[in-house]
């Protein structure tokens, strides 16, 4: 099979790394792609925001199949382009890919198909968004609409902290993203993230991970795109699968079919486990990243006949096998990060792949042949263990073997789950 990936990031990274491994591939391409994916894939230099020039490409090498991997490509309709083209790929169709591109778009989903979620009112204008939040009070979540890169979400503590965070979406901090807001009552509980795949019809669960968005050690300072992850999350147990499957998405396909949106790909749920169970966050169309990192770590099975199967309506005929072990990763990131940072710094040196370890990269670029850092999150440094400490261990010892000097990461990656192991 000639296969082409779309994205550049750690999420690319994984997904390359596991997808070369699969003996279906014949010839590999990435696009644009990264320092890392290059090991795994030939680069090929293609917009990726220009459709046609992707669909010509296609044609041109023979392609298959294309993974995508980032949000925004699919909320802006690379996959419809491609499937006009008859060309198979993983990803939802535009209309699809609203779950994650309009955050009102999937609460009005839940609300219609009795989805368990925080109640919620939409708002285009500050003044009413302002009062609405004045009456219900804090503590309450305030998200842009649109797509932020990870950023367009506030978990306000106080009014006056929900009132700012309106004035920055509507005042353009988030772009055309902050033209709608989604206010929405805070749910009380622990996060997890689960991942499910679906060929419109069929779906088959994959695994769970932990997400630490926080920049700081102990959940402290703003939100980021992801500070590190692991894999399973304890608190999605066994019952807590179960329900997730049946009351958030399953109800979602059917759903998603019936309003004439039929969804192809991947259901990243974010979830916060409540008193009553799970309810749904919010959705996201692709993998997660940097959960994708340690979910590929833990993956048993091939990888890319699971994505196939989405594509063509086979999912039912494919099952995915699983490590028991533990996968933990902890991002790197660029000092400054989530706020602004030096670009272009120069990484010395990168510890060897082991059999339970890996850096994937994320943010770099190789410039007059020496690696550099070109984004906020670098590299992800990712490895398995028996039990979380195991893994945690080795991942921070593999971290301590990065020379670049204008890195940081968290210290405490996985320290929930950590602190459930010595309970």
């Amino acid at each position: 099979m000639k296969v082409l990936l779309i994205g550049s990031g750690g999420r690319e990274h994984a997904l390359a790394w596991k997808l070369a491994q699969s003996p279906l591939m014949e010839e590999f391409y990435a696009a644009p792609g990264n320092p890392g994916i290059a090991e795994h894939a030939t680069l090929a230099d293609i917009n990726i925001d220009d459709h046609a020039a992707v669909v010509a490409f296609c044609k041109d090498k023979a392609i298959d199949f294309v993974v995508v991997g980032p949000e925004a490509p699919l909320v802006a309709g690379i996959a419809d382009a491609l499937r006009d083209a008859g060309i198979a790929v993983f990803g939802p169709s535009a209309g699809a890919a609203q779950l994650e591109g309009s955050k009102g778009f999937t609460k009005d989903i839940c609300a219609r198909y009795n989805i368990p979620t925080g109640a919620y009112q939409r708002f285009n204008n500050a003044p009413k968004a302002k009062a609405y939040v004045r009456a219900e009070g804090a503590p309450i979540v305030i998200k842009a609409d649109g797509l932020a890169a990870g950023k367009g979400v506030t978990v306000a503590m106080t009014v006056d902290e929900a009132l700012a965070a309106i004035d920055d979406c509507f005042e353009g901090a988030f772009g055309d993203a902050g033209a709608e807001v989604v206010v929405e009552a805070f749910l009380d509980g622990e996060e997890a993230s689960f991942f499910c795949l679906s060929d419109g019809k069929t779906a088959l669960a994959l695994a769970t991970a932990q997400d630490h968005k926080r920049v700081g050690d102990g959940d402290t300072g703003p939100n980021t795109g992801g500070m590190g992850a692991y894999s399973p999350a304890p608190v999605m147990t066994d019952e807590m699968v179960s329900r997730t499957m049946k009351e958030i998405i399953e109800p979602t396909i059917k759903g998603m079919a019936e309003s004439g949106y039929p969804f192809s790909g991947i259901f990243f749920a974010g979830l916060m486990i409540t008193d009553k169970g799970p309810e749904l966050i919010e959705y996201n169309v692709r993998f997660g990243d940097p959960e994708c990192q340690v979910l590929l770590m833990r993956l048993k099975s091939d990888l890319l006949p699971l994505l196939y199967a989405c594509s063509n309506g086979t999912l039912d005929q494919v099952t995915a096998d699983w490590s028991d072990d533990v996968a933990l990763t902890v991002v790197m990131a660029s000092k400054g990060y989530p706020g602004s940072y030096d670009k272009g710094t120069p990484i010395a040196s990168l510890p060897a792949a082991g059999s339970d370890g890996k850096v994937f990269h994320a943010g770099t670029a190789l410039k007059d042949g020496r690696l550099v850092a070109t984004g906020g999150r670098v590299l992800n440094v990712t490895a398995t263990g028996k039990t979380v400490a195991e893994a945690q261990a080795k991942a921070y010892a593999l971290v301590d073997r990065v020379e670049w000097d204008n890195g940081f990461c968290r210290r405490d990656i996985g320290w929930r789950a950590i602190a459930r192991e010595q309970g």
